[in-house]
C-alpha cells in the first residue's frame, strides 16, 4: 500500500517534470510526512493526449460522488488495481478522472510476513533522482448540505515484486513517462477501453530503478515532519538487505 509519502519539489520543478501547461496555478509547501486527508498536488489533463496538463490540488483519501458525507476520506488513500474497474468507491473516477500524484519517495513499513523486522519503516525512491509518478484517481464530490466542492485523490496500488515484496506486499503503481499520456487523457472510457488502461498499468518490473533505504520510526507520528526523516537509519546487519534496482 501507500500511507506515507515525501514531495519537497516545488512547483516550477514538477511543472517541468510532468510538461505541466504553462505556469503552474497550484503551489503547497514541502512536506516530508505527507498523511492520509492531507492536501496533496496532483497532475491532470484536459485533453483527448493528455498532454494538456495542470498541476491540481486535492484531499488524499478519494470520496466518490455518490457519498452523502467525506467520512471516507481517510479509508481511500488507495485504490487496488484488481478492483478499481468494479469497486463503486473507484470505478467512476477509474473511467474518467485519471492523474499522475507526484513524489520524492514513500514510505513503508514491513509487515510480520516479510525478512525485516515488523514495523521498520523504509523510504523508497528513484536512484537516479527524479520524482515518482503514482498512477492516481481524483474525484469532485458536492457538500449537499454547504454546497461547496471537495477534490480529493487516491493512489493505485498493485502486488509488490522484488525487494519491495520483502517489506511489504503492495506498492503504489509508479507509471513511466511513455505512459502518463495515455494514462491522462480526458477520455471517458468504454467498457471495450478499461482491459486496455488496466493493461497499463501492469508493468513487468514495477520496482525497476528504486533504491529502498531504512529510515527512523521518527516518520511514525505526522508531528514530525523535515528532510531528516529521509536519512537513513541503521538496523541490525543480518537484516541490512537494502539495495537499488538498477
Amino acid at each position: 500500500m501507500c500511507g506515507r509519502y515525501a514531495l519537497a519539489a516545488n512547483a516550477q520543478d514538477i511543472a517541468l517534470e510532468f510538461g505541466i501547461d504553462g505556469p503552474p496555478q497550484a503551489f503547497l509547501p514541502a512536506d516530508w510526512n505527507i498523511a492520509p486527508t492531507k492536501d496533496v498536488l496532483f497532475v491532470n489533463a484536459d485533453d483527448h493526449e493528455g498532454v494538456r496538463r495542470h498541476l491540481s490540488v486535492g484531499s488524499w483519501g478519494l470520496v466518490p460522488q455518490w457519498s452523502k458525507d467525506a467520512k471516507r476520506l481517510a479509508s481511500t488513500i488507495n485504490a487496488r488495481v484488481e478492483s478499481v474497474a468494479e469497486k463503486p468507491s473507484f470505478r467512476s473516477a477509474f473511467k474518467s478522472r485519471r492523474c499522475l500524484i507526484p513524489a520524492n519517495g514513500y514510505y513503508e513499513w514491513a509487515t510480520e510476513s516479510g525478512d525485516f523486522a515488523p514495523k521498520q519503516p523504509f523510504y523508497v525512491y528513484r536512484n537516479d533522482g527524479h520524482l515518482l509518478a503514482m498512477a492516481g484517481l481524483y474525484e469532485h464530490w458536492t457538500d449537499p448540505t454547504l454546497r461547496t466542492t471537495l477534490t480529493t485523490t487516491s493512489v493505485l496500488t498493485r502486488e509488490s515484486t522484488g525487494l519491495i515484496a520483502t517489506i511489504h506486499h503492495r506498492m503504489p503503481i509508479l507509471l513511466p513517462t511513455e505512459r502518463w499520456a495515455k494514462w491522462l487523457s480526458s477520455d471517458s472510457l468504454t467498457s471495450e477501453q478499461t482491459d486496455e488502461y488496466l493493461d497499463l498499468l501492469d508493468l513487468p518490473q514495477p520496482e525497476a530503478g528504486l533504491a529502498v533505504r531504512p529510515v527512523s520510526t521518527k516518520v511514525n507520528s505526522v508531528r514530525n515532519n523535515g528532510p531528516e526523516l529521509l536519512n537513513e537509519d541503521k538496523i541490525e546487519p543480518e537484516t541490512s538487505l537494502f539495495t537499488d534496482f538498477s
